[in-house]
């Protein structure tokens, strides 16, 4: 594997040179860390795979507080780093007040898809399509007829995951009962891994014998939680089957990972505007005892049909509405 290199959130981290890094690509972390397991670490992964494939370095910064946001952008951009990738929704507000400073660079934004800047490309994703299929097959795995949601920080973005997921297991169960719950309303809900088997507990004794975890590393928790338990999870973002194998029913895929190696291996003819990334179910061997083949089958031909457009998942953040679940 290339040398990875890396900055510290603090100022006398920043002894950098432009004509040292100027063909490096830089990556942003968002807070929880590169090694949450779930959306950073996917976002990791798809740097490390353009590093190794290339032999290129990049560097990287773990953000520490909300505050580093905007510091981290533009000492990247005075570096010469490009592109500069940024992993999470949040960056948004920093973002548009640096990219204009620096025409120049070239940034990508991961859960972004509303900025209209010449050089910024955002890429979204359909968050609610994918979690409506892992509610199918919720629904079908479950002997009780109730399973659980536990989301991370309670803004749309992640409502927009339970409600996907809400419909999916009603589409097979119109009688489940889905109970959704957000670990918190601050950034530090993506990384309250106690919280998160709390809940998960909490929705156990309320007869769910799947929980979904929409939480960055908080669902370790409620992973970790649910096998103790004896009950199935669903990862998110990454394929997290291996946490617990033959315990976890399947993981939502967004595929960050892919989103994080086209922007790198783009570098400065990065594509700008805005983009839909993919999103899926994981199969492997971890949860292949799970998943029957009758069970893959309802969900492959959802699938098809939102591909299509014979089917629609209900967007929570087209209006803030959900039909399915109350949160």
């Amino acid at each position: 594997m290339s040398f990875i290199k890396s900055i510290l959130g603090s100022a006398a981290a920043v002894a950098l040179t432009a004509t040292a890094v100027l063909a490096d690509p830089a990556i942003i972390f968002d807070l929880g860390g590169k090694f949450d397991k779930s959306f950073n670490e996917a976002a990791f992964k798809g740097a490390e795979r353009w590093a190794d494939e290339t032999g290129g370095s990049f560097r990287e910064v773990e953000l520490q507080s909300e505050a580093q946001r905007e510091q981290a952008l533009r000492r990247f951009a005075e570096a010469g780093n490009n592109p500069i990738v940024m992993a999470g929704f949040a960056f948004a507000d920093a973002l548009s007040k640096v990219a204009p400073d620096y025409p120049d660079t070239k940034f990508a934004v991961i859960d972004v898809n509303w900025l209209d800047m010449p050089n910024v490309r955002g890429i979204g994703f359909n968050e609610h399509e994918g979690s409506y299929l892992v509610g199918m097959l919720a629904a079908q795995a479950s002997k009780t007829g109730t399973v659980g949601f536990v989301g991370g920080m309670d803004i749309p973005l992640i409502r927009r995951f339970g409600c996907g997921y809400a419909q999916g297991v009603k589409a097979v169960n119109p009688n489940a009962t889905v109970i959704a719950n957000m670990t918190g309303t601050t950034p530090a809900a993506w990384n309250d891994p106690v919280k998160g088997s709390e809940l998960t507990k909490a929705q156990i004794s309320q007869g769910a014998d799947v929980v979904f975890a929409a939480a960055g590393g908080t669902g370790v928790g409620v992973l970790q939680t649910a096998a103790d338990e004896g009950i199935l999870s669903i990862g998110v973002d990454s394929n997290q089957n291996y946490l617990h194998s033959g315990k976890v029913l399947t993981s939502m895929l967004k595929r960050v990972d892919i989103a994080v190696y086209e922007a790198f291996k783009s570098g400065n003819n990065l594509e700008t505007g805005n983009f839909t990334g993919a999103v899926g179910y994981a199969m492997d061997e971890h949860n292949a005892s799970l998943v029957t083949a009758g069970m893959q089958a309802k969900v492959e031909k959802a699938l098809a049909s939102i591909t299509s457009g014979a089917l629609s998942v209900h967007n929570y953040t087209d209006d803030e509405t959900c039909p399915a679940v109350s949160f």
